[in-house]
């Protein structure tokens, strides 16, 4: 019989991870990196669960034979296109009888199987534990249009830590966020993107010492990033967490919307402006679309930066701390993260929030 192994086993593991939930279940959340294989389709699995119900397990049981039965040559095919080396690690819901049915006739078929012991849900229970472990982290705020995404790429390149709250949501975090990006995960799996990134980066724990903590850098945000919501272990964390502000002037950052939004449709900002209608007014709404529908996309970006300016220094006010400013007017987003990481290296972590406006006339590239 195929061996089960604790999460932790698992995912370190080899060959590729079949998760044999049904369809619905797994768009709804699975492991990154997981293939769809699933042993019943929804409505398969609905017709075993009203059987169970209704009949009783034995009827259930001999029904999913009935169903799985014909379909395991087709398993055994497919799984060899996915794992030449014939090694494979599968999981259900609960590490039971769909995973255990599975992994036994890939086992007959000469496969080296792993089952993950708990199945889905023990990865869960992992994703909100890992998410809890504390680890140095360093916010980088700065108004909408100031560049912090592509910042955060660049300091990626440069060999810094970096989770991109944003890029996993599929969503700039705002009205018009998710405009010319795929569609969002939900958040149960936005939930097991980031767990899966932040097991990546060291932990205290891992015995390092301060010196050697390198901080992961995030984004300012708020609990949602459209659709998706942060998980609170994480945003507690964030919310504890040193913060540095990265300031442009209103003209590169009215520059830098245009150029993002501007393969947008007439149709698709006008519905994005008219989503904060109440919180921008009606005339300021009225103006803005009309700038829109003339082609005049920069004066729109003008009066709607205006409300979440507003926005962004109402919730830098609800912060117990100042937040120092770092000025990266002219600078490319290059330059703005090896500017920033030039900085980290020389006032680390803890002293971060300090050091920026006292070195940083010395380190302007």
């Amino acid at each position: 019989m195929p061996k089960p192994l604790d999460i932790d086993d698992f995912l370190q593991g080899s060959g590729p991870i079949l998760d044999v939930r049904s369809p619905g279940e797994y768009e709804r959340g699975h492991i990154p990196g997981a293939v769809s294989f699933p042993l019943f389709t929804d409505d398969e699995r609905a017709q075993v669960g009203t059987c169970y119900k209704q009949v009783g397990r034995e009827a259930a049981v001999e029904l999913g034979f009935d169903i799985a039965g014909p379909k395991c040559g087709e398993f055994v095919r497919a799984a060899k296109s996915l794992a030449p080396d014939y090694q494979l690690r599968v999981h259900c819901w609960r590490g039971g009888m769909r995973s255990g049915g599975i992994g036994w006739i890939l086992e007959l078929a000469g496969f080296t199987v792993h089952l993950l012991d708990g199945g889905y849900k023990a990865y869960r229970r992992w994703v909100r534990e890992t998410l809890a472990t504390p680890k140095p982290i360093v916010i980088l705020g700065g108004m909408t249009g100031s560049g912090k995404t592509l910042i955060l790429q660049e300091l990626a390149a440069l060999g810094e830590s970096v989770l991109d709250l944003e890029g996993l949501a599929n969503h700039r975090g705002s009205s018009f966020g998710a405009l010319l990006l795929p569609p969002q995960p939900s958040t149960e799996h936005y939930e097991n993107l980031l767990a899966d990134q932040w097991a990546s980066f060291p932990s205290d724990s891992q015995g390092l010492a301060p010196k050697d903590q390198r901080p992961i850098w995030l984004e300012a945000e708020s609990r949602r990033v459209g659709t998706c919501r942060i998980p609170d272990e994480l945003f507690a964390q964030m919310d504890a967490a040193p913060a540095v502000e990265v300031v442009r002037s209103v003209d590169e950052r009215l520059d830098l919307l245009v150029e993002i939004y501007g393969e947008a449709s007439t149709e698709e900002l006008v519905a994005a402006t008219e989503r904060i209608r109440k919180r921008l007014g009606g005339d300021r709404t009225q103006t803005a679309i009309h700038h829109i529908q003339s082609g005049n996309l920069r004066e729109a970006c003008a009066i709607i930066l205006d409300y979440y300016d507003r926005a962004y220094r109402h919730d830098l006010e609800r912060r117990p701390r100042d937040i120092p400013q770092i000025d990266i007017s002219g600078l490319s987003p290059a330059a703005s993260a090896h500017y920033l990481h030039l900085l980290e290296k020389i006032s680390h972590v803890d002293a971060l929030v300090d050091a920026p406006v006292e070195v940083s006339e010395n380190l302007r590239p």
